[in-house]
């Protein structure tokens, strides 16, 4: 029963980790470096977030990840950021409510 109770914990933990975002202080953002022939068209990651409901103000280089601005699909404004060759999110700026 503990090892059920125990692998269903750290399970729901787990998703849960995965499904928020990760909020982080602006200057500790950084991604792991990409050889420039590897990082996918920032207009592809804008392509991609407008599809899923964004609205994309902006989209730049930051420290080796892209960092947009915008509203997400919830209509919440947003400044995230996202690894350049996966397009994983790898970190959020808190917002003010």
């Amino acid at each position: 029963m503990n090892k059920l109770f125990f692998t269903v914990a750290a399970t729901a933990a787990l998703f849960a980790g995965a499904a928020s975002a990760q909020f982080v202080e602006h200057d500790a953002v950084r991604c792991e470096p990409v050889a420039k022939e590897e990082m996918r068209p920032q207009m592809d990651l804008q392509r991609k977030l407008t599809g899923e409901g964004w609205k994309v103000r902006q989209v730049k280089n930051f420290k080796g990840c892209y960092e947009v601005y915008g509203f997400d699909e919830k209509g919440r404004r947003v400044e995230a950021f996202f690894h350049p060759k996966t397009f994983e999110r790898v970190g959020e700026i808190k917002q003010p409510s």
